[in-house]
């Protein structure tokens, strides 16, 4: 699974987009140490704002360039959550985990655990709606079917849920052929 490459230059071109990225990563992880123990200088806080920026954009090129999805899984069972994202990135997925609604990214994936939507707010309602998620859930009555429909839910999957199964709902729902 994975990265599909449709040429012998998209693995060298994925490698150099990882290297690129950790390199920034570790610059701005140091950059943040070194403020943490001599105090704010306003040059440090303007390279972290500009190591923060490159990562993103960094991100939005792999994204473009290699068909990386973006997945954000919300779990309000933090560990399963984070252990679902781990699974994901093994497979080529820009995913993180969270157990609070946040901004999403362009053409970002998020995979919902139905147990978070009684904590969620009027706007991030409207925002899952919207995003059109993946629902996991360890129900399957008619009103937990009912809500993630009301959620313009695009599949419906019953926890324990095989990460093969999640990528094809994933792979279904970024419109991807994986």
């Amino acid at each position: 699974m994975g990265l599909a490459t449709g040429s012998s230059s998209r693995p060298e071109l994925a490698a150099a987009l990882h290297r690129l990225r950790s390199t920034l990563a570790r610059a701005r992880v140091e950059l943040e140490l070194a403020e943490a123990d001599d105090g704010e200088s306003a040059l440090k806080q303007r390279l972290l704002g500009d190591l923060s920026e490159a990562l993103q954009l960094l991100g939005q090129v792999e994204a473009a360039a290699l068909s990386i999805v973006p997945v954000l899984v919300l779990d309000d069972d933090e560990r399963l959550g984070e252990l679902t994202a781990r699974g994901l990135r093994r497979l080529g997925y820009d995913a993180e985990s969270g157990s609070r609604m946040r901004p999403l990214k362009p053409g970002e994936v998020v995979v919902l655990d139905l147990g978070l939507t009684a904590s969620l707010s009027t706007a991030d309602h409207l925002i899952l709606r919207s995003a059109r998620p993946i629902v996991v859930t360890g129900s399957a009555d008619p009103h937990s079917r009912a809500l993630a429909e009301d959620l313009s839910a695009t599949d419906y999957l019953i926890k324990p849920v095989e990460i093969d199964d999640l990528v094809a709902a994933i792979s279904r729902r970024a419109g991807l052929n994986r």
